[in-house]
């Protein structure tokens, strides 16, 4: 497995407030697969996510990428961990409003040594034409292709996207998923992607379903079908 997530505990908090968001989840995830994590509020999918993404420290536990372990990594070593290996997609497109989507694209192109083509991405991702224009400027979806290219540019091994479609109508949200469709198969990327909406389920190789920090679902999709005839989004 390209992820294997061991074990995993994570807390917040302490006497009366103190709350075990992760009771001990081991799960495994393969390269180049598209995995979708569920749960409802509070079951600890963005905070599996944080921690394979070292946004968070966990309690206890090993997670390895690619044969390496992320646990115990501090400062440096885990700046340089994030840098080199992931990219991060979130609900608010966390833009830098007085850059360009160039610029914006650019600011994470100078953080590696092997960026992807900058126009190569602008016309996978449908921006040629917007690549001057300023966040403000620019719709809902053109803006989380904006923050998609942003986190690609650096031609990550890990894409982890959090409620990526989570600010988007219906149709949007439908073109953005077969973007992220499309990234998987041209890039060969591994991706997890945290959601509420039920039915991106059923477009990814891999279901992994949270309740009170533990996994109660955890299999592999052996019937996915294209974004483009996802329905109920």
């Amino acid at each position: 497995m390209y992820i294997e997530v061991s074990k995993v505990k994570k807390s917040y908090g302490e006497g009366g407030s103190y709350v075990q968001v992760l009771k001990g989840v081991s799960v495994g995830i393969e390269e180049g697969s598209m995995c979708v994590i569920q749960g409802t509020s509070g079951s600890g999918k963005s905070t599996l996510l944080n921690c394979i993404g070292g946004l968070d420290l966990v309690d206890s536990g090993s997670i390895k990428i690619g044969g390496e372990e992320i646990v115990g990594k501090k400062g440096g070593k885990l700046s340089d961990y994030r840098r080199d290996n992931l990219g991060f997609i979130f609900q608010f497109y966390n833009l830098v409003p007085n850059l360009t989507v160039r610029e914006n694209i650019q600011v994470c192109e100078y953080l590696t040594q092997t960026p992807l083509d900058m126009s190569e991405l602008l016309e996978v991702l449908g921006l040629v034409e917007h690549a001057d224009k300023f966040p403000a400027q620019l719709s809902g979806g053109q803006q989380q292709r904006c923050a998609i290219a942003r986190a690609l540019i650096k031609n990550p091994k890990v894409l982890l996207c959090d409620e990526p479609t989570g600010a988007l109508d219906s149709k949007t949200s439908r073109d953005i998923l077969m973007l992220l469709e499309k990234i998987n198969a041209v890039y060969k990327t591994t991706m997890l992607i945290v959601t509420h909406n039920n039915s991106i389920k059923d477009m990814v190789d891999h279901v992994i379903y949270l309740k009170d920090g533990e996994i109660v679902k955890n299999y592999k999709n052996e019937t996915k079908i294209p974004a483009a005839e996802l329905e109920d989004l």
